[in-house]
Order: C-alpha cells, then structure tokens, then sequence
C-alpha cells in the first residue's frame, strides 16, 4: 500500500438508503461479490459500506498466495455436502487462478500476477514425510498426479536454496500476486461498472434486508457480509469467527550476492512443512517477503487495528528468514505488518444465503482467501442472482461451524496450540526418525484442524 502512495478516501455514506445489494467489507470478497453482479446485471445497484478503505484488512496485508488449495478441510465438506460436492469445489479452486489473472488482464490491472506455482519445502525428516502424505492426499481430492510432483535436495536447490532443505513438493496451481495493486485496482473497476463504495461508514449490526451504521440505515433486498477475521467486531457475532493475527516481513531489495546466495530465479510461492507454518513470495523489485503466524491470537478476540506488529512476531520472523537464507543476513528489513484472517471453529470456510432473509455471507477461508474469495463472490452472485448454478451446489455451501469457546478457554487454547506446535517443531528437528511429533498429533486433534 506505501508503495501505491496515499490512500485517497472515499466519501462515507450521508444517511439512510436503499439499494437492491449492500456488501459489508470493500475486501476481496465484497469487491467480487459486486464486479459478478454488475457484469451479469449492470442495472443493479450495488453499494458497499467499509469502515475504512478498500482493501484496509486482509485483502491488502497478505502474502500475495494464489493457491488452489481449498479454503479448509476437504473431509468436512464431504461430510456436509458429499464428497462429489467435495471434489468439485477442488475443480473450482483450480479454475479460480486463470479466472483471476483473466479479469485483470481483461481490465489492465497490473498487480505483478505471475504463475510459476507453489513450492512446499522440508528441513527434516518428519516434514518430508508430510509432504509425502499430502501428495497421496491430494490424489484422493482431484489433484492430477502430473501436477504434484516431489523434489530431492538436489532439485529443490536448482529452484531456490533453502539451508538445510531436504526436498519439496511442487504444484503448478498457484501465483503470485501483488495484493495491494490487485484490490485497488478491483476497487476501481467496481466503480466504472456502476457500484457504490462508502468508506469511513463503521457497520454495526446487520439483518434481514438492513444493514445498520454510524452514518445511517442502508436497506436492500440483498445484506451480504463479507468481513472474515473482522466480523468478531460486529454486534451477536464475537464467537463465530476466530480473528488470528498473520505478520509479515519485508526486505529491501536483495543486492547481486545476495540474490545469488538464494538462487530464486523464478517466482514459486515458498511455504514450510513446518507446525509453525512459514510463507513467502519474491517480489518483482527483489525483495523476499515472509510471513507466519507469530503472535496468532490476542485475549477477547482483541487485534492492532492499524496493523502494527508485535517485536516477539518481528523477532521470530526473522531469525526464520536468516535460517532459511543466511546470505540475505545482512540486508535490511523494510516493513512489518500484520493482518487478520478468519478461522471458524472446524477450520474450513463456507459460503451461505438465506433467500428468506436476503442474508448472505462468507468468510473462513483460514489463510486461502486470496483465491478463494473470488470463488465466493461468483458463488454469492449467482444466489443473488437466482441462478441454481454448479457453485450454487459445491461443498462449502450453507455450513455451520459451532461458536468458539468463551474467554479464558478461547485464548488459553490458542495460546498454547502454538506453542505445543513450536515444541513439535523443534523435537522433529533433532530426530531422524521421519514421524510427526506426538504433540503436533495432539494439538491438532484438541484443535480440530
């Protein structure tokens, strides 16, 4: 977002209104929600009401990951929907990627998309077999055994030099993106096409056919909620989602030697096999962003608004990136940031709309919504709509995750989930024995992921 220079806001709502659609949150959600409904009717009005500005949450402060890995766990939505309902939300998450780079294209939006695919490495053992585990996994969901594709030492080395790297596992499904430049950009073409986007206007509360908020009452025939991690902050809804801090580093521009020490010519999306999971992307001005979780949960659902970063986060993610790339040691770290994403007690991201009501609402996407959420979008607007489509009918549909637990037990939990995951960590980086760690087993277990 500094890189694109100051934010020029928008004007907030003047009062009450009506509209047939109003979208909550100007993220990625909300944005396609509205670009599918003003495509397919351009006679619709489409209002979106932000507390801040578009793009402000996660839409804008995360790791530029186009993955088609599904927003949650693939045998929960067997279990909901069927495994057949199940395997094609896989197909779609496949397609979502091309979709994406396809709309900016169509509208001139350079947000830096580049498709050179996923790469997940492993520093011991007991990570290699997990990689091992997801490939045989994957299978059993859709994934085509020519797309998935495990690399020794030697030839992760040839792609990226990871210290310490054992292997990998490689997908072509995925992309980078500069997340920024992408919901700005969306932003703006929301606004030629004919919707409305309210910044500075704080929902409150919402329900059938209204939203509610501090510059008046918007009435519709249509309410959807798009707000993730943010939803906590809306009146009734502080236990459906888990607000869990993501933070990120990023260098300055990486020098010769540097860039030679790391050998990553291409621009793969890097994430570890680790508990503590790791993630990054090369940026097209040299510089190696890298994020995790850090600090992941704050007492009574509680976050810095602004996005500052805890030191503790700050420390740690660094020390893994000078693990990681010793030669980038000595370069500087420009920024730190911190965004929110929304968990739901089972882990796995829904999609869901109340004809009766006109509610309609998504979120959930533990870390994948970069893509997902454009399949969210589509998904609403064909409810919207009334079409009776395919992704009207795919495995995330209409599901319902129980509440969290109240505090204390919410954050004691997520507390120590990853500091039990850190410990299983360190314990498979001294064994060679290729066996998750128990106490990965068992928090995982207690989590339900």
């Amino acid at each position: 977002m500094d890189q694109l220079g100051p934010v020029q806001r928008r004007s907030p709502l003047a009062g009450d209104t009506e509209t047939d659609v109003v979208i909550v949150g100007a993220g990625f959600t909300g944005l396609w929600t509205a670009y599918y409904l003003l495509q397919a009717d351009p006679g619709l009005s489409v209002t979106l009401v932000e507390q801040e500005y578009a793009g402000f949450g996660a839409s804008g402060r995360n790791g530029g990951w186009f993955s088609a890995e599904p927003p949650g766990k693939m045998d929960q939505y067997a279990a909901s929907q069927g495994k057949e309902a199940a395997l094609r939300l896989q197909q779609e998450m496949f397609s979502t990627i091309d979709e994406v780079i396809a709309v900016a294209d169509q509208h001139g939006i350079d947000a830096s998309i580049r498709k050179d695919g996923l790469l997940y490495f492993a520093t011991n053992s007991a990570q290699m077999s997990r990689l091992r585990e997801r490939v045989r996994a994957s299978a059993d969901w859709g994934w085509p055994a020519e797309d998935m594709t495990l690399l020794s030492a030697a030839e992760l080395s040839e792609r990226v030099r990871i210290a310490g790297g054992v292997g990998a596992f490689f997908t072509p499904h995925a992309a980078r993106v500069d997340p920024a430049r992408l919901v700005r950009g969306l932003a703006d073409v929301v606004e030629s096409l004919g919707g409305t986007i309210y910044e500075d206007t704080t929902a409150t509360e919402f329900g059938p056919h209204r939203v509610e908020t501090d510059r008046g009452k918007v009435r519709a025939k249509h309410v959807i909620i798009a707000l993730e991690g943010y939803l906590s902050r809306i009146s009734g809804q502080g236990r459906r989602m888990l607000p869990m801090n993501s933070s990120m580093i990023i260098t300055e521009p990486l020098d010769d030697g540097a860039w030679e020490s790391v050998a990553w010519s291409g621009a793969e999306t890097l994430g570890d096999a680790a508990h503590s999971f790791t993630y990054m992307q090369r940026t097209d001005d040299r510089r190696i962003a890298l994020g995790g979780r850090g600090v992941p949960y704050n007492f009574r659902s509680s976050f810095d608004w602004d996005g500052r970063t805890n030191q503790q986060a700050i420390t740690q993610l660094i020390e893994r990136l000078h693990a990681l790339f010793p030669g980038v040691a000595q370069t500087p770290i420009a920024q730190s940031w911190t965004g929110i994403l929304g968990v739901p007690r089972d882990w796995s991201g829904t999609v869901s709309y109340d004809s009766a009501t006109g509610v309609g609402m998504a979120g959930g996407y533990v870390g994948h919504g970069v893509s997902a959420t454009n399949l969210a979008g589509r998904t609403l607007a064909d409810f919207i709509l009334g079409r009776d489509s395919h992704l009207t009918r795919l495995g995330w549909i209409d599901r319902s995750a129980r509440k969290w637990e109240p505090e204390p037990i919410r954050w004691f939990g997520a507390s120590a989930l990853y500091r039990v995951y850190g410990a299983a960590d360190a314990l498979e980086s001294r064994s060679s024995s290729g066996k998750t760690s128990f106490l990965a087993k068992a928090a995982s277990a207690v989590a339900g992921r």
